[in-house]
């Protein structure tokens, strides 16, 4: 889906895939709506978790 090297990414990576920025990329994590791990002070996002949100979002945009 997206042209992502890594299957883990970092927020700034989860930034650049989705055009958002740092506040709006915390929030999603802090929320749950995008899945994520912290490995210390770094958050890891799985690329799924990325693809997931996507594709969620797409499917709620053509539903309403």
């Amino acid at each position: 889906m997206f042209e992502l090297q890594n299957d883990i990414l970092t927020v700034e990576e989860m930034m650049d895939a989705l055009y958002i920025g740092r506040n709006y990329a915390y929030k999603l994590l802090n929320s749950g709506e995008i899945s994520g791990f912290r490995v210390g002070k770094s958050w890891r996002i799985p690329r799924k978790s990325l693809e997931e949100f996507v594709l969620e979002k797409c499917k709620n945009k053509n539903s309403t």
